[in-house]
């Protein structure tokens, strides 16, 4: 690349999305499955309350096989959780919450972390002796954080801290401590999934909430064909039928999976840098959003001792917008990315002033899909504060990963919200933001392949580049209509995954997929 064009990217801050969110993106987090942040999601609420409030979630350790016991999917004790919000447009974190687990074994003489049975089973007359006949064998089923047969459990604190411009400490303020976090759904003889999954959420001080636990994955994407050199089951270009559709016409490699999920619901005004509702017109309305997994410097192992962990700590990934680090970042530079900090990214403009997506789906396509020349200014308002998400005379900022959100544009009713975000006409979905049910796969191609922003431009054309899309358009399990708004945890004993050639099934246009 020319260096007047390297030059440019560092102050013009163009990037670009692609093709699956981030599900072990970079070499040290498909070496460190626990740290791997998948998808990073904040949006106003929509549960009809009267206070303002924004949902921000962190899923992490993706792919999980809900049948995959004894031991399940805990959180890290030791890693440092953290969902970070710039409210002053520098990328840097001004409020910070912190996540902390620890684990505590209930039955370590047992094969497996959790056991249950409806009613309980208790040894019969011809029980091996020692064991009288009557003593109880296996506990009742696990419907609460208090039952016998919940092995294992986990519970978390919640720290928000505020920094100054230069970085430093000013408040530290514990929101809440030994939070149960909601175990993986063993299965329906097991527990009773439903009943600790509302069990699981949590009412804190400030009218704040707070969830953890083992969830369905809310992220959905042809992800087997996306990485078969984009020979995705439906791509590139859907039909206005396909794209209007409720429903998959490809399968699902998500489907029937689990992932760790970390939520918080807070009053929109502890998030500005105002401290006060803001309307949509005002610069102070919109936020910058990301995550951070971070470890200690130094790990021993020393088992069966604890670990001992000694050192400051060092950041593992990191996440704002989905699907930059998937197929955006040169792969020898994804860890580096991951490491860094948002305010850092112009270090990354050989990446995203002339992202090698579009060049690609259009050698594929034998030039059927066009895309803008570069430098992509068109892509601006992702990576920085720029409208048509924030309002204007807000500062630009860096170029920076951050999920901006303009917290003063009202929550649209899911009824009448598109997938398509604000391609779809809706102000209040993906890239403002992102709801769990935005289809960010589709919205991204259309924005970094078809470059529906820069139109028109040579070759363009709305019917292809505005309607791209993986034929993947909702979710195979429903979501929740309030806090947390992730869907429950797929059953490990009936969990289904959706291969290709299989009918699709989806919640998102009716029941959930047949067990």
């Amino acid at each position: 690349m020319q260096r007047t064009l390297l030059s440019l990217a560092l102050t013009l801050a163009c990037t670009s999305l692609s093709h699956a969110a981030n599900h072990r993106e970079a070499p040290i987090t498909a070496l460190d499955h626990k740290a791997d942040i998948t998808d990073v999601y904040a949006f106003r609420s929509y549960s009809g309350e009267a206070t303002p409030k924004v949902t921000l979630i962190m899923g992490v350790d993706p792919l999980l096989e809900p049948a995959n016991g004894p031991n399940w999917f805990p959180f890290d004790p030791d890693i440092l959780y953290e969902l970070k919000i710039d409210n002053n447009h520098d990328a840097k974190q001004d409020i910070v919450f912190e996540f902390r687990f620890t684990t505590e074994q209930r039955l370590p003489g047992l094969f497996q972390v959790y056991a249950g049975v409806p009613g309980g089973a208790v040894s019969p007359a011809n029980s091996p002796a020692p064991v009288p006949a009557g003593t109880p064998i296996v506990p009742d089923q696990i419907d609460s954080f208090d039952d016998a047969g919940l092995g294992q459990i986990q519970r978390y604190s919640v720290t928000m801290v505020k920094y100054n411009a230069a970085g430093r400490v000013l408040s530290r303020q514990v929101l809440a401590q030994n939070l149960p976090a909601v175990p993986a759904n063993v299965g329906p003889r097991t527990m009773n999934y439903s009943a600790l999954y509302q069990a699981a959420i949590h009412t804190l001080p400030n009218s704040v909430k707070a969830f953890a636990g083992t969830t369905d994955d809310a992220f959905w994407i042809d992800l087997g064909g996306a990485f078969d050199t984009f020979n995705t089951h439906a791509f590139p270009v859907l039909s206005a039928a396909q794209d209007a559709a409720a429903e998959n016409i490809a399968p699902d490699t998500v489907s029937g999976f689990a992932v760790n999920h970390l939520a918080l619901e807070v009053p929109v005004a502890m998030l500005t840098r105002t401290g006060a509702i803001e309307a949509a017109s005002s610069p102070a309305a919109t936020i910058g959003v990301w995550a951070t997994t971070s470890r200690p410097q130094v790990t021993v192992r020393r088992s069966p001792l604890p670990m001992a962990n000694t050192g400051a700590w060092r950041q593992v990934q990191r996440m704002g917008n989905p699907l930059i680090n998937e197929l955006l970042i040169g792969t020898g530079s994804k860890d580096r990315f991951s490491m860094d900090q948002p305010k850092n990214d112009s270090q990354f403009a050989g990446f995203l002033l002339d992202p090698a997506l579009p060049r690609v789906i259009n050698a594929l396509t034998g030039g059927v899909v066009a895309s803008p020349a570069a430098p992509r200014v068109d892509l601006l308002p992702v990576v920085t504060y720029a409208a048509p998400i924030a309002a204007a005379g807000t500062p630009p900022g860096p170029v920076a990963d951050l999920l901006r959100l303009n917290t003063g544009v009202a929550p649209t009713d899911p009824a009448s919200a598109s997938r398509l975000g604000l391609l779809g006409g809706d102000g209040a979905g993906f890239p403002n933001g992102r709801r769990v049910f935005d289809d960010v796969t589709d919205v991204a191609l259309r924005l970094v392949v078809g470059g529906v922003l820069a139109a028109p431009f040579p070759g363009f054309d709305a019917n292809i580049g505005g309607r791209l899309g993986d034929g993947v358009n909702v979710n195979d399990a429903a979501y929740k209509t309030s806090f947390p708004y992730v869907g429950e945890a797929p059953s490990g004993r009936d969990r289904r995954h959706i291969d290709p050639g299989e009918p699709g099934c989806t919640a998102g246009g009716g029941a959930d997929c047949p067990q």
